[in-house]
């Protein structure tokens, strides 16, 4: 599911899948391109230059729901590398603590987030609390897959506030990403 290419210039999704496709094209020779730190440079870069231009997503890309945090997917790549969704947060929503089966990155395009970052502590088997960021519009992320980059995203605005977007890459296959990303893990001192 890629967006057809027009005779203009590319879309800002467009150029999001270009750079992405381009590091992995870079680091080809490598076993494993998402481990090495020039990938996850190359998508935060692509994050952010995504985060700042305009007409990244039509209206209802930036449809909420009521009831949790709302995916929208916007392109999958066809060779089965990546997936690239927007999430709508409405105040209050937040994402289960986790851990990433697969490499992952993402970029907050309209409003704040708030993120609580764990530590896993493998003699207990819990994530543990280390601490909690605001994460302001343009702010951008990467993690690999695994227990290193466990964390909780959510708005926690008040309830007057707007939604909150953040654009999200995922290494999986578009029709995975409801169930291939988050390793949903236990925490000694859970947030209620």
């Amino acid at each position: 599911m890629r967006e057809p290419a027009t005779a203009t210039a590319p879309s800002p999704l467009a150029r999001l899948c270009a750079r992405i496709d381009a590091a992995f094209d870079s680091l080809a020779h490598e076993a494993a391109p998402s481990h090495h730190p020039a990938f996850a440079q190359a998508v935060r870069d692509a994050l952010a230059e995504a985060a700042a231009a305009h007409g990244l997503l039509v209206p209802a890309q930036r449809e909420s729901s009521a009831d949790h945090y709302r995916r929208h997917l916007l392109a999958a790549d066809p060779l089965g590398r990546y997936a690239v969704v927007s999430l709508v947060w409405r105040p209050g929503q937040w994402s289960p603590i986790h851990g990433h089966r697969t490499w992952c990155g993402y970029a907050v395009l309209e409003g704040e987030l708030t993120e609580n970052v764990y530590h896993w502590d493998g003699v207990t088997g819990h994530a543990r609390n280390a601490r909690i960021r605001a994460r302001a519009q343009g702010s951008t992320s990467y993690v690999r897959a695994g227990l290193t980059g466990i964390h909780r995203l959510g708005h926690g605005g008040g309830a007057t506030d707007t939604p909150a977007i953040s654009l999200h890459v995922y290494g999986v296959r578009g029709e995975d990403v409801a169930t291939h990303v988050n390793h949903i893990v236990a925490a000694a001192d859970a947030p209620d």
